[in-house]
């Protein structure tokens, strides 16, 4: 007696419906837990609280010692980026040619600070009041000119000006989350920007304790150096890495031209920028024949607003004020 076996025949139509049903679910749950990954990540935007919950919020910062200066970046694990500087600080005496890099635990940042004098450096600019004729766009009250989330009396990035500007001169506060469970260089470690007409970024990130020559690094760095906070993104590093420490309040004064176009839309001029991060000269006069990073891919314009940009971090600003320049 032959068997024969029976052929088998598939509903396609069903198969398809049901997968319809499933890919969308399993792509959710996917995300879900990536985002749940993220926000299990620790994050303080209060110093008293971190001093009080992380031990090595206290320990890190700058230091100077005789000839030497030190910037001790707090990560998780008793674990601290260590940059050494001969001469002093970026922005004052450093000659910035040596420098050494390190991974050091607690014990033996303490053995190495010992009889160093914490030093806790404020912006010049800090607080500094808008002069007549400038537009006040933040100053701890909603005002007609921002649009975002605002509590505590501070602007939070993801934020935006409401109404377009062409040349000026801009004052920014900022501080940047305490996230030490990401390291230095980390795009999640405090992203935001100072995002010019959508077009040209000057970066926000918490990449304290780095140098932005990559190998003079003792870790792994985890994006590009011009990715990192003073730099053009994607366009050009800071001359000085003027980063401080996370939850020290920072400034950027900005001097920004607008390109030029002619009746027919035709460029005639290209954008200009000049930034002072803490007081100190990190850009002279840069011109840009195309935006940063995305934004090089975006039609250019003669005005249009400004982005205080928003990555999923609690990144603060404060006392915004932009003085137009006459063309």
């Amino acid at each position: 007696m032959i068997a024969f076996r029976k052929e088998r025949r598939y509903d396609w139509p069903l198969f398809m419906k049901i997968l319809r049903l499933i890919v969308p679910a399993i792509l959710l749950t996917t995300v879900v837990f990536a985002e749940k990954k993220k926000s299990d990540v620790a994050v303080w935007t209060d110093p008293e609280k971190a001093a009080k919950e992380h031990p090595g919020f206290a320990l890190q910062g700058e230091y100077t010692k005789g000839e030497q200066a030190m910037q001790v970046a707090a990560m998780d694990n008793d674990e601290f980026l260590v940059l050494t500087y001969q001469g002093g600080l970026p922005g004052e005496s450093w000659d910035q040619k040596d420098l050494q890099s390190k991974v050091l635990s607690g014990s033996e940042v303490k053995k190495l600070t010992e009889g160093a004098k914490k030093v806790t450096r404020k912006s010049p600019t800090l607080g500094k009041k808008a002069p007549e004729g400038a537009v006040v766009i933040f100053n701890g009250e909603k005002t007609e000119y921002v649009d975002g989330e605002i509590s505590d009396g501070l602007l939070w990035a993801g934020s935006a000006t409401t109404k377009p500007f062409q040349d000026f001169q801009l004052h920014v506060e900022f501080r940047l989350p305490y996230k030490p469970a990401r390291k230095p260089s980390s795009q999640d470690r405090g992203n935001s920007g100072v995002y010019i007409f959508n077009n040209y970024e000057i970066q926000v990130l918490d990449t304290f304790g780095l140098d932005f020559d990559s190998e003079n690094n003792a870790i792994k760095p985890e994006s590009l150096n011009t990715q990192w906070c003073g730099c053009f993104y994607k366009k050009k590093t800071a001359d000085v890495p003027m980063a401080l420490p996370p939850l020290t309040w920072q400034t950027y004064d900005i001097d920004f031209t607008a390109p030029r176009f002619d009746g027919d839309g035709k460029k005639t001029a290209n954008a200009r920028i000049t930034v002072r991060h803490n007081g100190v000269l990190i850009h002279d006069d840069v011109e840009f024949e195309q935006g940063t990073g995305a934004g090089g891919k975006r039609p250019e314009k003669p005005e249009g607003i400004i982005n205080f940009q928003g990555h999923g971090n609690p990144t603060a600003f404060r006392n915004i004020w932009l003085l137009p320049k006459k063309a």
